[in-house]
């Protein structure tokens, strides 16, 4: 079974960056399609964006423009870097497959890492 373990999250003033991490404990190229969430405030996960095995990406309007998500399949490691960040990009962020892209179902959450944006 796979395990997700996110990284990467902290304290960030309004504009600033932060880079996240998940790294996978077993082999994700078979998963061909990951993806960044975080919950909401009515406590649902949110859809951030997604990634394909060959590096074609797709992104939630609300961070279109601002982040990027890439992976390493030799690393077995997705990462979510975040650009001109908002307070509203507040949350704690997980990652897993996008099986609405992938046909997969998803794993095991990992607990997350969380984000806090100040004004």
């Amino acid at each position: 079974q796979v395990q997700l373990v996110e990284s990467g999250g902290g304290l960030v003033q309004a504009v600033g960056s932060l880079r996240l991490s998940c790294a996978a404990s077993g082999n994700i190229f078979s998963i061909n399609v990951m993806g960044w969430y975080r919950r909401t405030a009515g406590n649902q996960r949110e859809w951030v964006a997604s990634i394909t095995t060959g590096g074609n990406t797709n992104y939630a309007d609300s961070v279109k423009g601002r982040f990027t998500i890439s992976r390493d399949n030799e690393k077995n490691t997705v990462y979510l870097q975040m650009n001109s960040m908002k307070p509203e990009d507040t949350s704690i962020y997980y990652c897993n497959v996008d099986p609405f892209r992938s046909g997969y179902p998803f794993l095991s959450w990992g607990q997350g890492t969380q984000v806090t944006v100040s004004t």
